[in-house]
C-alpha cells in the first residue's frame, strides 16, 4: 500500500490494519451507515466526495459513488493515486488506491478499486494528551549540550499522549527551537517502564508562574517511537485514565 505520508506527519505503521477481514468490515460499516468519503488525487488541492455502495469481497473490490462533477470523475481516473478519508463511529479511517476504473452498480455509473491491501485507524486515543501527576512528577531524563559536553538533565512531564509529551523547563536549559531533536530520551513511567525515544520540539510556550517565576512548557513529538514503547505509553494512559475515573467515582 502507498504511504500517507502527505496526509500527516503521524507513524501511519503504528495504527495500520492489515487484516482482510477487518478492512472488509470496516468499508461495509462505513457503507452501512452512509459514511461520506473526502477523496483527494495525490498533488491535487481539490476534494471530491464519494461513499462506499458495495464491498465485494469475491471480486476484491470496492465500489464508490461517482461524483456529480464530471470533470472531476475524468481527473480521478486519471489520477495516479487518490487519499480517501472518512469517521466512523468517531474514528479516523485513511486508505488510498492507485488503480481506479469506471463501472456501473444498480444500472448507475460508479467507481471500482481494488480492496485496499490496509487501511489506517486512528483513534481519538491517539491525539488525546493526559495530565500526569503534579506531585511526584513523571520525569523526562534528556542530554543537554554544556561547555563541557552533553548532560543529562530532569525535567518534569506536564502531560502524555500517544504522540508525545509536554514538559517543564524553568531553567531554560533546552533549546526550544522548533524541530530540534534531542536523541535516546529516557522517560520512566511508574509501574509500567522506561521509554527510550527522539524527542522533537514542536511547540513552545514561556509562561509566568503564580509565585512569578518563570517557565517554559515544550511540546515534543515521538519520533519514530517503537512499537514496545508506544505500547507502554499506551498502558501508562489507561493506568491514568483508571485513576482518574476511580477518583471522580470516588473510590480512592
Amino acid at each position: 500500500m502507498a504511504s500517507f505520508n502527505d496526509s500527516g506527519n503521524e507513524n501511519w505503521h503504528d495504527y495500520q490494519v492489515g487484516s482482510r477481514r477487518e478492512i472488509i468490515s470496516l468499508l461495509r460499516s462505513i457503507g452501512e451507515k452512509n459514511q461520506l468519503i473526502r477523496a483527494v488525487i495525490s498533488g491535487d488541492a481539490d476534494a471530491a466526495v464519494t461513499s462506499v455502495l458495495d464491498v465485494d469481497a469475491d471480486a476484491e473490490e470496492v465500489i464508490l459513488d461517482c461524483s456529480i462533477n464530471a470533470d472531476q470523475n475524468r481527473r480521478m481516473l486519471a489520477a495516479r493515486k487518490i487519499n480517501f478519508e472518512t469517521s466512523l463511529d468517531k474514528i479516523r479511517i485513511l486508505f488510498n488506491t492507485s488503480s481506479l476504473r469506471e463501472t456501473t452498480y444498480r444500472g448507475m455509473p460508479a467507481f471500482a478499486m481494488p480492496l485496499p491491501e490496509s487501511m489506517i485507524r486512528l483513534q481519538r486515543r491517539e491525539y488525546y494528551r493526559m495530565p500526569t501527576p503534579v506531585t511526584n512528577p513523571v520525569r523526562a531524563l534528556i542530554q543537554v549540550e554544556t561547555e563541557n559536553g552533553p548532560e543529562a538533565h530532569s525535567f518534569p512531564l506536564a502531560d502524555i499522549s500517544c504522540g508525545g509529551i509536554a514538559i517543564l523547563d524553568n531553567k531554560m536549559l533546552l533549546d526550544n527551537t522548533v524541530g530540534k531533536n534531542y536523541a535516546n530520551c529516557r522517560i520512566d513511567l511508574p509501574e509500567i517502564g522506561t521509554v527510550v525515544t527522539t524527542l522533537q520540539i514542536r511547540n513552545s510556550i514561556d509562561m509566568t508562574l503564580l509565585n512569578n517565576k518563570p517557565n517554559r512548557r515544550l511540546g515534543c513529538e515521538f519520533v519514530n517511537l517503537q512499537r514496545g514503547m508506544l505500547a507502554l505509553v499506551q498502558r501508562y494512559i489507561t493506568k491514568l485514565e483508571r485513576e482518574r475515573n476511580a477518583r471522580l467515582a470516588g473510590l480512592s
